[in-house]
């Protein structure tokens, strides 16, 4: 019953998860998030935290991001328009790390970017459609477009 409900937010939304420390080591885990629905996943590791990956949007499909090494800032945005968006669309801005285990889910209806905050990070996302299909619901628009990535590096 718990993925049906984290099915149905209509908003970008954190799934949290928690650590376990003893003499053997550190477990994290996220037993809230369900692969019921996830067709794939994927890591990108970027090349240096100034690497800006944006905008990408899906009328359908929905992502779920997780940190493994590092940090990033993931901003995401409701698309009003996938032909014309609104220039000053409701921002939501999100911090992932490591050191703290959340899945960031973003539904269909939403475009995304996200930067490494430090070096050597690495995210992996799972995504509920298969490439063919991401490719038939992909939307890019340029990264200059409504956040300012730069101010992240000052």
């Amino acid at each position: 019953m718990r993925f049906n409900i984290q099915r149905n937010m209509e908003k970008p939304a954190f799934i949290t998860g928690g650590m376990h420390h003893d003499h053997r080591g550190t477990i994290s885990f996220i037993n809230d998030f369900h692969l019921n629905d996830v067709k794939r996943l994927y890591a990108i590791e970027p090349a240096a935290p100034s690497v800006v990956r944006a905008w990408q949007g899906h009328k359908e499909e929905q992502k779920w991001f997780y940190a493994v090494a590092g940090s990033f800032k993931v901003v995401v945005v409701k698309i009003d328009d996938w032909n014309t968006p609104s220039a000053q669309p409701d921002i939501f801005q999100f911090d992932l790390s490591a050191s703290n285990p959340e899945i960031l889910r973003i539904p269909g209806g939403y475009a995304n970017g996200f930067m490494a905050m430090e070096e050597n990070s690495k995210i992996i996302i799972f995504s509920d459609f298969t490439v063919q299909q991401s490719m038939n619901d992909e939307h890019r628009f340029d990264q200059d477009l409504w956040f300012d990535w730069k101010s992240l590096t000052k």
